[in-house]
This record gives structure tokens, sequence and C-alpha cells, in this order.
């Protein structure tokens, strides 16, 4: 059995006369959909597939539908004769284009077989001679594959061979999504060894030595990883100490490494080529004179042997020398490897004769961090999802180190200034951290989340959110989180209700989750609440100040001190901490909403139905049959009065902070951590303790915890939704126990099931009559749902970066986004 070795991403192209079998081994060897055909292509824009008229068109599709996948990151394979030059070249042309390998796989059958295959074909009865045409072409070919561009060539000789293939898919070098870290990722180095040992030692390693007392290896008692973002060496004092340190590390597994352009030239000096040896690589050469042949062989073939950048922990961690956009991760060619360890330049020179970089960090929008190094600077900062670890070691500034996932930096001083550099440190050009642009959020644009990939902002929803934000929310620094909106359960089959527990229960079940926790739903108004000392504020779900200054401060004081007498500040180490919660009466900040909606049609419904009821039961007395008119007016009237007693439960009056309460339900974040992993009987045990240390300000949130596949849990989850409910309470929101949930895809965070008598509110006075109820049911909840799980990722991903301390448009874009979301078309009362 022959073994083809391909990427895992990469372009496939099939080469052979036709007759060869080409589009039996695709469908043999690759999934259905990797393998795109000239045949059907042609098919596609004529309605034959040997319609030779149309092949010009025909190979346009194909090499837009190859270069879609390829964008997308998808390995595929081209089902074509592929003998002319010209058709490989424009094929090759596309994988370049989008930075992946192109593989050949050609099948050299005798041209008899494939002569024979065509003539038992009907819709090949072409005869021999495009056959042989091809079969010249291709012998023509074979020789040169490699030469045309193609990273590897195989080739099978028979029928036999083709059958037999097993194609084996090899993960890129630079992917290692499959180690987690610990990292610790070490800055540029240059030669500074003993500024290397000691940083080492900070980060906890143990620096081996040998027989000379050389350092060769150093290892993490915990299991961590070193990651060195290349230029290791030139300018310090011991570039050779470093090398062999680095060599040996990753040789036992304890580091990783990534070439910098300082090796890359390194390499072709040892390999004779003509380089200047400047910029440090003189002393770095003259270091290797003094060592033997078989050391400077061996560091040659290390520093070829790295690879452009590293794909790590899934691909949340990229690690290039210059840094890499996101285009480039995971990808490999020429101009990926020429980015990676030079950067974007901008073909300029400054006046110190050195290259002119365009800021790409400062258009990076990915979700992997990207560590690099490159340009020395004079602090860390971090500038969107990417560090810059170069600060100038060799110049008399630092050597420095970042700790990942932690994030944290170490850094140690120079112990001299080994080497003068060629211009003053400078600072990052990125922007300051409170900065925004307009830029960031208006057009069309997309947000990375960890947690639901790439989520897409129209370009009118962005216009929508502006004007809001602008015009009334609160300054962006103070809302550094916008709740997501909630799905209610599906509509329910059950006689008399459009909402009830068991649609939940069971649409989690069927969602992996087995254990729920349902909890009372208050008929407040939804509040993000931020105690700080100096950014505190309570908004509401549309970064709006939900009190006036007074009573904000008042509120906030009150609740800190509960928050205080509670513990929850020194349990948590922090100064601030980060509330979702409703604040009630509803009728607060609903008093127009009441007045002119609820209350005025209520009144109006009440007057005019008592009339007619009365003008009814009058024609009735004289003997008109009125009686199914009077019965449905009399239901109606019922219904208003329900509808009045429903709404007036959710108002009642309020002097300053008297007559307000907070039910806080989950506590979002805190200095240096967020708590989405936390089970939601964890984030009511918090509030709990605020309910006992201000009693008065704090209402408790009842709740019930229920086996999704345990019919006796669900019933008494059922029961309890009816006490509620019966009680005048507007309903409860099912969440799963575990909270943050993947069934492998992103789970709704709560559905709401609300009671029979609350939605008359919502959907009007006599919804409950059948033809109305039975209109209802059909109501969509797919855009609702597909709102609620967006909104609610990008409200995990804006607590991620605020918490990791990036700066605030980075935050505010995660915001802005929910803000956006809700200006989408979706029926409001669902």
């Amino acid at each position: 059995m022959a073994e083809i070795r391909i990427p895992e991403l990469c372009l496939v192209v099939l080469i052979g006369v036709s007759g060869s079998g080409k589009s039996t081994f695709a469908a043999q060897k690759f999934s259905p959909f990797e393998a795109v055909s000239s045949d059907f292509c042609r098919a596609l824009v004529s309605g034959d597939e040997n319609d030779q008229s149309a092949s010009a068109d025909a190979f346009d599709v194909l090499h837009h539908l190859v270069g879609v996948r390829l964008r997308r990151g998808l390995l595929t394979v081209v089902d074509a004769t592929n003998v002319s030059k010209d058709a490989r070249a424009n094929l090759i042309r596309v994988a370049r284009d989008h930075d992946v390998l192109p593989v050949a796989i050609v099948l050299d059958v005798d041209p008899a077989t494939a002569i024979a295959r065509n003539e038992s074909r009907a819709d090949r009865q072409f005869g021999p001679g495009p056959v042989r045409r091809q079969e010249a072409q291709l012998r023509k070919s074979l020789r040169g594959l490699q030469r045309e561009g193609f990273r590897v060539v195989h080739t099978l000789s028979s029928p036999e061979q083709i059958e037999a293939a097993e194609i084996v898919r090899e993960p890129l070098l630079n992917d290692h999504r499959d180690q987690h870290g610990p990292f610790d990722i070490v800055g540029d180095v240059h030669g500074c060894l003993d500024e290397l040992v000691e940083l080492l030692d900070r980060l906890g390693y143990a620096v081996t030595t040998d027989a000379e007392g050389r350092p060769v290896d150093a290892e993490h008692p915990d299991g961590r990883t070193v990651v060195f973002v290349g230029d290791l060496v030139d300018r310090g004092p011991s570039s050779v100490g470093v090398l062999r340190l680095a060599m040996g590390m990753t040789a036992s597994g304890n580091a990783l490494a990534v070439p910098g352009n300082h090796e890359a030239k390194l390499i072709r000096a040892l390999d004779g080529a003509k380089v200047k040896a400047t910029h440090g690589l003189e002393t770095t050469l003259a270091e290797l004179e003094r060592e033997t042949p078989e050391f400077r062989r061996a560091v040659r073939d290390w520093c070829y042997s790295l690879v452009s950048h590293l794909v790590l922990d899934d691909g949340n961690l990229v690690v290039a020398h210059a840094g890499l956009k996101e285009t480039y991760h995971g990808r490999a060619s020429g101009r990926v490897r020429q980015f990676a360890l030079y950067g974007d330049t901008t073909g300029e020179t400054d006046e110190f004769g050195l290259p002119v970089r365009y800021p790409w960090a400062d258009e990076y929008r990915g979700r992997a961090m990207v560590v690099y190094g490159h340009t020395p600077t004079t602090r860390l900062e971090w500038i969107n999802n990417t560090l810059c670890l170069d600060t100038g070691c060799a110049f008399g500034g630092r050597l420095s180190a970042l700790r990942y996932p932690e994030r944290e930096t170490v850094q140690v001083d120079a112990h001299a200034v080994h080497y003068e550099p060629a211009k003053p440190f400078t600072t990052s050009t990125g922007r300051g951290t409170d900065e925004l642009r307009l830029t960031d959020v208006l057009g069309q644009h997309h947000v990375e989340t960890a947690h639901h990939g790439r989520v897409a902002v129209r370009a009118d929803s962005a216009a929508g959110a502006l004007e809001v934000m602008s015009r009334f929310a609160l300054h962006p620094s103070l809302v550094p989180y916008l709740p997501p909106t909630m799905s209610p359960v599906a509509s329910s089959r059950r006689d008399g209700y459009l909402e009830h527990p068991d649609g939940a229960f069971s649409q989690y079940r069927a969602w992996g989750v087995d254990e729920v926790l349902c909890e009372e739903k208050h008929m407040g108004s939804r509040a993000v609440v931020r105690l700080h000392p100096e950014l505190g504020a309570v908004y509401t779900r549309t970064g709006r100040a939900f009190f006036p200054d007074d009573l904000q401060r008042r509120f906030l004081d009150r609740l800190t001190t509960a928050a205080t007498e509670a513990g929850l500040f020194a349990e948590f180490d922090t100064d601030w901490l980060l509330f979702d919660a409703e604040i009630l009466p509803w009728s607060m900040k609903a008093g127009p909403l009441l007045r002119e909606q609820y209350a005025a049609t209520g009144s109006a419904g009440t007057q005019a139905l008592t009339a007619e009821v009365e003008a009814l039961e009058r024609s009735a007395a004289r003997g008109l049959d009125v009686s199914d008119l009077l019965e449905r007016t009399r239901f109606r009237a019922d219904a208003m009065a329900r509808y009045n007693q429903a709404w007036r439960r959710y108002a009642w009056p309020t002097d300053g902070l008297d007559g307000i309460q907070i039910a806080p339900f989950q506590l979002l974040a805190a200095e240096g951590a967020t708590f989405a992993d936390r089970d939601h009987l964890w984030h009511l045990s918090l509030a709990d303790r605020l309910v006992e240390a201000d009693p008065a300000l704090v209402r408790p949130t009842r709740r019930l915890r229920v086996a999704t596949g345990d019919e006796a849990s669900t019933d008494a989850g059922v029961a309890w939704w009816e006490d509620l409910t019966g009680a005048g309470g507007e309903g409860m929101v099912v969440k799963p126990l575990a909270n943050l949930v993947r069934h492998p895809q992103l789970v709704q965070p709560g559905l709401k099931v609300r009671g029979r008598e609350y939605l008359r509110i919502i959907y009007g006075p006599d919804y409950l009559a059948e033809h109305n109820l039975t209109r209802l049911r059909d109501r969509n909840l797919g855009k609702k749902r597909s709102l609620a799980l967006r909104e609610y990722a990008l409200g995990l991903e804006s607590l991620d970066r605020l918490v990791r301390g990036e700066p605030l448009w980075r935050v505010h874009e995660a915001v802005f986004a929910v803000l956006a979301m809700e200006s989408e078309p979706v029926d409001p009362r669902l």
C-alpha cells in the first residue's frame, strides 16, 4: 500500500489523461465536498459536462470555488486533466494567493487503459486522439513539476497502485494547536546569555549546565514550556551560549522556537553566501569560528529547521518573530515567512537607514493572541490582542517574557549596554488605551469572539447603535458590558398555554444539559451595576444611566456597603465588581409606558367592554338572541380585567431609594477574573449574602434545581412555576446549572417561561382566545435565538477583554456590537 502524505491544508492537483481514474480516485480518497471537478463546473455553466466550448467559463468558476475554499482554510482537490503547464500554473497561482502548498498527484496509467475506459462510456465517444495528445503533454511535464512550484509530487503508475494508495494527512509544521502550554514566551535575546539565565530563573526554571559549566538546558517543575520569538543571536556577548541553551531546551522538549531575521541571515552566512556582517552578525561569526565544525553545522541545521510561526493552544496563540496578520495564521508560503521574519515594510527607510514598518498591529482584529518581537520598544504595550516582547536587552534595556495564559509579564534588566542601537528607543506607535475611533464600529464589520466565532455586524445596525451610544448612553469607559436578550421557550401545544416549562426542560435535555436551575423572574428592568471607586455606574440594557446622578450615587454607596459587609471585595481581592441584575419596580423606568400604553388601553377597554356587556344584557332581556356575542364580550371583558390586574402588579410608588430594590443574579466579573464558568447556585449564593447585608435594598431570587431527564424532578419544576405564576409572578428563567455550556456549540444561557397572566401584557388581553392562541403558536423563534446567542458571546467577549486589561476600544468593540444587534428586525414581544 502506497502512502501519499499531504498537508492537512493544501491544494491537491490531480494530473492525468481523460480516463485515468481521477474522479474515482477523488471520490474514494477524499470527502465528498473536497474535490472540485472541471466536468461539474462545465455542466454548471453549460448544462453539459462534455461541452468543451464552455471550458473557459468552467475554469473561471473552478478557480473561484478553489479560492473560496482555500480562503476558508479547507483542503481542496482539483479534479481535471491538468496535463498542460498553463493549467497547472493557474492553480499554483491560486494556491500562492491563499498561502497554501500545492501538491501534485499524478495518475500515470497506460494510455490504452484510459482509451478503453472512455470507449465504455456513452458520454466519452471522442476517440483516442484527445487521450494521445494529453499523454504527450503529460510526458513532457513529469520531470519539471517541482520546478513549476509543486512542493511534493506523488506519481501512481498503475491501476493497482491507484486503488491501493492511502491518503495520509499531516499537520503543517507550524500547527501546534494540540500544545496547550502553559508557555513562557521570551522576547529577542540577541546573545544576552546572562540575562536569559536570570530570566529563566525568575520564571521558575532550573538551568542545567554541562561539565564546563555552560548552560545547556532548563526545565520547569510545573511542565511549562519556553517559546523563543527569534533573534537569539548577534549584538550580545554570548550568541553561542544562547544558541547552546536554546538548542538544548528544544531538543529536550522544554522549549519551542521560531526564527528571527538574524537567524535567517546567519544561515546564509554559514552557507557561504555573501552577506554584510553588520548589526552584530560579525560578533556571532567570530564566536562560531572558535567552535568546532560539527557545532557550526548543528547551529546551521537547527536554525534552518525553525518554522516561520507557531499556532498553539487550539489556535488561540500565535508566535512569530515580527508578528503575523490574521490571514496568514496557519498558512505556509514565501510571503508568510517574509512577513513573520521582517514584518510589513513600506519599502522605505528612515533617517537611520532602517526599514519603515507598517503598524500591522493597529489593524489587527483576530481572535488569536499574537506575541512577537523584532522591533525594540522601551515598554510593553498591548495593541489590540498583540504584544511585542522586544525591549532591547542588547541595547541596555530589558529582557522580557510573557506568561501564557496568565498574561503576566516578567522582565530583567540588561547587565550592560552590549551594543549601541542604530536609533534611539521609541515607544510603540499604537493608539492610546482610551482612544476610540469611528472606524472601529461603523459600517459592516465583524467581531471575533472566543465562544461563537466571528459575529457579523450589519452597517445599518451599526449606524443605529451609534445614534443611541453617542446621544444617550454613558461614556464607554463606564459601560464595559451589555447583557444579551433572552429567548422565550418554544411555543407550547398544551390547551390554554402559549409557554410552558415542559418546553424548556425538553429543549435543554436535547442540548445535552442534564441539570438546569429555574430562577424566579422579577418584573423589573434589566440593569448592569458596576461597583467601583471611580467608574461606578448603574445602566440599562442600552447603556443609558438608570438613575439621576444623585440617586445613583446613593444607590451605589449603599450597595457597596452591602458588598463590603458581605465580604465580596475581600474574597475576590478586587476594588470593583460587575453585576447583572433586575431593578424593581418596573414602573420606575417604565412610567410613561404604563401611563400611555397599559393604563390607557386598560381604561379605554374597560369602559367600552363594560358598556357593551350592559347593552347586550339589555338586548337579551328583551328576548333578542345575542347569547354567542354576549358570551364573547364577557370573555373579553374578563380578559381586560385580568390585563389591568396583571400590569398593576408591577407598579408601586418610590421615594428616593425607598421602594427601590435590586435583584442581582450573576456576578459577571471582578479584577482579573470572569465568572461564566461558575454555576448559577454559586452566583445566587453571593446574591444571598447581599440580601443578608441589606434586605431592604436587595431582593432575593427564589430558585429550584431540576434534572431534565427525571420526570419527578421536571414535574416539580412545573408545579413550582405554576405556584409562582398563580400568585401573580411573571414566570421563571430556566438556565443550565453549570452556566456556560457547549454541546458542541454554545448553548442558550437561558430560556424564559412566562406566566399565562403576565403574557396578557405582552400579547394583549384576550390572547388566550383560541383563534389568537393558534396564530401566536406559529411565532418564529429562530431569529430571536440566534440573536440571543450572538449577544451572549459578545458579552462574554467584552468581559474577557476587560479583565485582560485590553484597551478601551477593544472592550467597546464587543459592547457596541451587542447594542447594534438590538437593531435587528425581531418581534419585540418574543
